[in-house]
């Protein structure tokens, strides 16, 4: 049952990773290459991976809920200051 969870999770990444593609093939206004896909990819399935390892080895349910919030709002911090710099750091060139 875990790592059919897991494997669905994997899926739900690759799908996520999909709707660039499908995107780029209508409007000119994505426009990814192969290191946007590569950084996604990696923080997806980081994010999906370290989640994955809280819920098999926590055993305390707030205990789960409060580090996988942790680490989902440092993907979406990382995942904005990628898009946008919303933060200016020095990691994203600008």
């Amino acid at each position: 049952m875990k790592n059919k969870r897991y494997i669905v999770l994997l899926i739900l990444v690759l799908g996520i990773l999909l709707l660039p593609i499908i995107a780029m093939q209508f409007t000119d206004e994505v426009n990814w290459d192969i290191f946007d896909f590569t950084l996604m990819g990696m923080l997806l399935f980081g994010t999906v991976s370290l989640c994955e390892l809280i819920l098999r080895k926590v055993k305390k349910p707030g205990y789960r809920i409060l580090f996988c919030a942790i680490i989902l709002i440092l993907f979406f911090l990382i995942w904005a200051e990628l898009a946008v710099g919303l933060f200016g750091a020095t990691f994203t060139g600008s």
